[in-house]
């Protein structure tokens, strides 16, 4: 599975927040993705405000991704209070994976990038799980919560969890590529494994190309 999320607006636009990704960027860059890949399946997260409006407006955009992208599902938010809609798009063939836990389109009502679901949150973040399965997302993705909550939803919950700094209890992981591939400097949640360092090693071979530059030994002589 290639999921194309929306922090795509904060590791290559330079965003703040995810606050600020449009639809046309979403679906912009999952053409691309799109293009470059053959048999995975292929999830685009729905932006924030182009589905919490209403379950019509939230099919309307479903469908545009769908349909100009050409991914299999799309992603969004929100757990008990998103339900409805989950199943109104469930029901018109448009394929749901859920999001709860840190909700990053949230971020100002939940206080920041913390984990969630410790102490009485946990049995609402556990509410949401059930409530986005039973409503019928096919995956739910857990954010940032302990494993604890994370064993527990995974071990109760029928659907599909997927973790993102939720331990390894949940069914699937999803990592940020740029975060695996090690491509930015101190920005490191503490659940990343850099899988590679390939800021580094860019840097070194754009200093080693300036350096030939300046020193004319690039282009060589033929």
């Amino acid at each position: 599975m290639v999921l194309v999320g929306d922090s795509v607006g904060m590791v290559l636009h330079g965003l703040p927040s995810t606050l600020g990704v449009t639809l046309e960027m979403m679906i912009t860059h999952g053409q691309a993705v799109r293009r470059g890949i053959k048999q995975a399946l292929m999830v685009v997260d729905l932006p924030f405000g182009s589905y919490e409006e209403s379950p019509e407006q939230a099919f309307r955009n479903a469908a545009r991704v769908m349909a100009e992208t050409g991914c299999t599902a799309v992603k969004l938010e929100g757990g008990e209070a998103m339900a409805e809609t989950i199943g109104f798009l469930a029901a018109r063939g448009v394929p749901v994976m859920a999001h709860v836990g840190l909700t990053p389109q949230a971020i100002n009502t939940i206080g920041g990038y913390r984990v969630q679901g410790r102490g009485g949150d946990a049995e609402r973040i556990r509410r949401d799980a059930i409530a986005v399965g039973e409503a019928g997302a096919f995956a739910v993705v857990l954010e940032k919560v302990p494993e604890a909550l994370a064993r527990r939803i995974t071990k109760e919950v029928a659907t599909p969890t997927i973790g993102i700094g939720a331990s390894a209890a949940c069914d699937g992981q999803i990592l940020v590529v740029d975060d695996m591939l090690g491509l930015f400097g101190d920005f490191r949640p503490k659940f990343v494994k850099r899988y590679a360092e390939l800021r580094e090693a860019a840097a070194a071979a754009i200093a080693s190309y300036a350096r030939e530059v300046k020193e004319r030994q690039f282009p060589a002589a033929e």
